[in-house]
């Protein structure tokens, strides 16, 4: 487990400069740092070689993944590259539909789009709409995913605009075209399946060649640098992976058509990444708490991501990871432990009474009483002491999201119930 005692260093940089005149200014945000070879140089002999041969397979990807298209753009005479259609999220990739859908001509449709668009590290990028079109030569695999704000010395800026994202588990991104492809698998026929099936266990050689020597998962690989090669439980990346890695591994529902070879490596990527989940639950005070939505890859220290995204015990992720440990059957001494003591620190983390919704004021959305509503919890909690925290987009940090720009307050979930739904499955599971 991660104990926070050991932080307080790396923490004291992230919450630097406190303002001697305003409790509510906290201190500012510090980017955190990209896996690097100079980085690994400095750890222990024994961990160095799988660190080295990791960052060596994800330069080589990168340098593939570039090359494809550079070699087909020159083959096809391209020299303006084109845009793929965007869309929010999932891509339009319905997963919840009955199975008979799936053998469905739209359905086939969508599966030969997602199979176009996989890079050849065998992953996908996210926000791409899979209903439009297949890719076509000198399409690029990702449409930018750039900040609309974003500034020179911003923590979210790209090294090269039109290469970002270029394979990531950020926003369901991977893991939603595996899930897609193996409904349609399962649903096709036999001379359909081929192509599906090579595209699908492309893309598991993917989520088991990024898994970073510890178990965890960056959010994007090939590893792009900045907080992106950081282990991400944010917007449910790393939980994904393992939720789609524990059906493979059981050969649950439309995954039976698995081998049993296949099944086994998927297990064995899974028990490495809950020992990951449970090596990074935050100690405070001698007490387990939650997760934070991000850890140096190399250290396990809490990291920062976006301007506004400060290192933190983070209540949705953390939701996130306490559903995923209730799922798995054979729960070890360990894992019970993990999942009653996130359980209490959701209890004592509550915000209850309170809304956070716009006011007659019409200046944007605030915190404020409402007898009887909640709970809630703020997306962010400051691990020394457990004090809600907000960031904005000048990489300040403070106390109290009214500080905040109200573009922020109101772009941002800074307030959530996703530990409701955990602590009302966590009732059942405790039975």
């Amino acid at each position: 487990m991660l104990n926070a005692n050991k932080t307080l260093f790396w923490l004291a940089l992230a919450l630097l400069s406190v303002s001697p005149t305003s409790a509510a200014f906290v201190g500012t945000n510090v980017p955190a740092l990209p896996l690097s070879l100079s980085r690994i140089d400095s750890l222990p002999a024994k961990v160095r070689a799988g660190w080295i041969e990791y960052l060596s397979r994800s330069q080589m990807n990168s340098l593939a993944d570039r090359k494809f298209f550079d070699d087909e753009a020159r083959l096809n005479g391209i020299t303006n590259t084109i845009s793929p259609p965007a869309a929010r999220g999932s891509g339009r990739i319905a997963l919840n539909n009955p199975p008979a859908w799936y053998s469905s001509g739209e359905a086939q449709s969508i599966a030969q789009i997602i199979v176009s668009f996989q890079t050849p590290a065998g992953g996908w990028s996210k926000n791409l709409d899979m209903t439009q079109h297949r890719r076509a030569p000198g399409e690029l695999f990702a449409h930018g995913n750039a900040s609309n704000f974003a500034t020179p010395s911003d923590l979210d800026k790209p090294a090269d605009p039109n290469w970002n994202y270029v394979g990531t588990f950020d926003n369901g991104a991977t893991v939603t075209q595996l899930r897609f492809l193996a409904k349609v698998i399962a649903a096709s026929g036999l001379n359909e399946k081929a192509a599906y099936q090579k595209s699908f266990l492309r893309g598991l050689d993917y989520i088991f060649a990024s898994q970073f020597p510890n178990g965890g998962w960056p959010q994007v690989w090939p590893l792009q640098g900045g907080y992106h090669d950081c282990i991400t439980f944010n917007d449910g990346a790393m939980i994904g992976i393992l939720d789609l890695l524990l059906d493979v591994s059981e050969a649950q529902e439309e995954f039976t058509f698995v081998t049993k070879t296949i099944r086994q490596k998927s297990s064995a990527a899974l028990q490495r990444g809950v020992t990951c989940i449970l090596v990074t639950q935050v100690i405070t005070g001698n007490k387990r708490t939650a997760w934070c939505q991000q850890y140096d890859a190399l250290t396990l220290q809490p990291a920062s991501a976006r301007n506004y995204e400060m290192p933190s015990l983070s209540s949705g992720e953390s939701a996130g990871v306490m559903l995923f440990l209730m799922r798995i059957s054979d729960s070890t001494t360990n894992i019970t432990t993990a999942i009653r003591s996130a359980a209490a620190w959701f209890e004592a983390s509550a915000i209850r009474d309170k809304a956070y919704r716009r006011t007659e004021s019409n200046d944007g959305r605030h915190l404020v009483d409402a007898p009887g509503s909640g709970p809630l919890w703020a997306r962010y909690y400051e691990i020394s002491n457990n004090v809600s925290i907000f960031g904005d987009r000048d990489k300040t940090i403070h106390d109290t999201v009214e500080e905040i720009s109200r573009e922020r307050r109101d772009g941002y979930a800074w307030f959530t119930d996703a530990p409701q739904n955990a602590l009302k499955k966590f009732d059942r599971w405790k039975k």
